[in-house]
């Protein structure tokens, strides 16, 4: 990887019943390529992936997603972690909208 990784960020709140589960199972889904780790009592984890890092966190009602990557990776990195968690919630509906910067989604 070139460059300074934290050159981009972005932030995704996804509602859903069940955080948790879909935290725990992205991490273990995406971290069998490069490196990740669920911690159940922080109910939080984190993906290397080629080119950045997610981290995960399951709130209440609502699981928070963190990128940091240069900013050439960003979209790659968003569509990769986005479509897959979309992928694993189609039955509860889960989209994902994806924020760039220092801004906090809503």
């Amino acid at each position: 990887m070139t460059g300074d990784i934290t050159d981009g960020e972005s932030h995704a709140t996804v509602r859903t019943d069940r955080p948790e589960r879909y935290g725990k199972q992205l991490v273990s889904h995406l971290g069998r390529r490069n490196g990740g780790e669920w911690t159940p009592d922080t109910r939080s984890g984190w993906i290397d992936l080629a080119g950045g890092r997610a981290t995960v966190t399951a709130g209440e009602g609502e699981l928070h997603l963190h990128l940091v990557a240069e900013s050439g990776e960003l979209p790659r990195l968003e569509e990769v972690v986005g479509r897959h968690l979309v992928r694993f919630g189609e039955r509860d509906g889960l989209t994902v909208a994806w924020v760039r910067g220092g801004q906090v989604p809503t």
